[in-house]
């Protein structure tokens, strides 16, 4: 067992030779194959259903459990469906955009596509065994919240990122799906207030996605994958990431007006200096041609992508501390 690279693997893609793959534990392979870095945001959105099912005196640990496991597996499952679909349409060809940031498994020769497969199968089925005990449990509407996310799922990389609908499905899984599906999967109540509450941290998500595809505009163009920001254009796609980030300080601030949260949920402010540092002054500009002086070089070519996940990261921290604050008001003080 190699647990500094699982931690390592959580935090980032690590990039690695065929000899240090071949030398690592199965479950660093795995974490690294599903880009487990980045399913931090699909945990923190399973919290975020958990929390508010908790202050709202309807938390089920068991049911949140396989909830999160769920969610996490099914995620993990789509990035490895993502990676195998692209090498088999030949999209990661010629050291694009995937092959640069992290070890893209087929294209590297670090796995076999039967390996790929066993991985999405066993993967895939857990999430499934999941889901189903949910419906089980939880009836119809449970079920339609299954087969969506599994149509997300299967056809999040063909066709939907070709069709400039990648970026809606992102918002719609990470927001409604996740965050008001888990809240009723754990405690049974379809709630609309959820839904929208949902929306602050699903924004941030979005926008991972959005700065991803403004890194890879170029040859997404020339390869003919649609996404939003090849529709869009370069200029206006940047211009909607600062819209976006924007508009989840703006929602959380109208959820505090209204009463759904408590002011101490305004701690996400504190992000905005993550906005001004960060966001603000990457995406006024277009991203360098070649690795600016002094830039990690350890996430170079991740520009747009890098530092909305870093944003995103610090945002959906703090809206988990204010819930977590705020179910604390709600218990001693209000």
């Amino acid at each position: 067992m190699n647990i500094r690279m699982w931690f390592q693997a959580l935090h980032v893609i690590p990039r690695i030779s065929k000899s240090e793959w071949d030398a690592l534990d199965i479950i660093s392979r795995w974490l690294i194959s599903t880009r487990a870095a980045v399913l931090i945001m699909t945990f923190i959105s399973a919290a975020i259903a958990g929390i508010l099912a908790y202050q709202h005196g309807l938390f089920n640990l068991g049911l949140w459990v396989l909830l999160a496991l769920g969610l996490v597996l099914a995620h993990a499952t789509n990035n490895l469906l993502n990676d195998y679909t692209d090498y088999v349409k030949g999209v990661d060809k010629d050291n694009y955009y995937r092959a640069q940031y992290g070890p893209q498994p087929l294209e590297h020769g670090l796995m076999t596509k039967r390996q790929v497969w066993a991985y999405i199968l066993v993967t895939g089925l857990l999430a499934l065994i999941a889901g189903l005990v949910l419906v089980y449990l939880r009836g119809p509407l449970a079920l339609i919240l299954l087969a969506a996310g599994a149509f997300f799922l299967l056809f999040y990389t063909y066709p939907l990122k070709y069709i400039a609908l990648g970026e809606l499905s992102v918002l719609v899984v990470w927001g409604p799906l996740m965050i008001g599906g888990g809240y009723f999967v754990i405690t049974g109540v379809w709630d609309w207030n959820v839904v929208v509450a949902s929306l602050p941290y699903a924004l941030g998500v979005t926008t991972v996605i959005f700065g991803k595809h403004i890194d890879k505009y170029l040859p997404d163009k020339e390869k003919g994958i649609h996404t939003l920001p090849v529709l869009l254009g370069e200029s206006l796609a940047r211009k909607c990431v600062i819209a976006m980030t924007l508009l989840q300080y703006l929602s959380v601030v109208y959820l505090v007006a209204i009463g759904f949260f408590t002011p101490i949920m305004l701690i996400v402010i504190l992000a905005l200096w993550t906005f001004f540092k960060v966001i603000w002054p990457m995406y006024k500009l277009t991203k360098p041609e070649s690795e600016p002086d002094g830039y990690p070089a350890d996430v170079w070519p991740l520009w747009f992508v890098a530092s909305a996940f870093v944003h995103n990261r610090r945002f959906g921290l703090l809206f988990l501390l204010g819930l977590i604050l705020d179910s604390v008001l709600r218990v001693f003080v209000l």
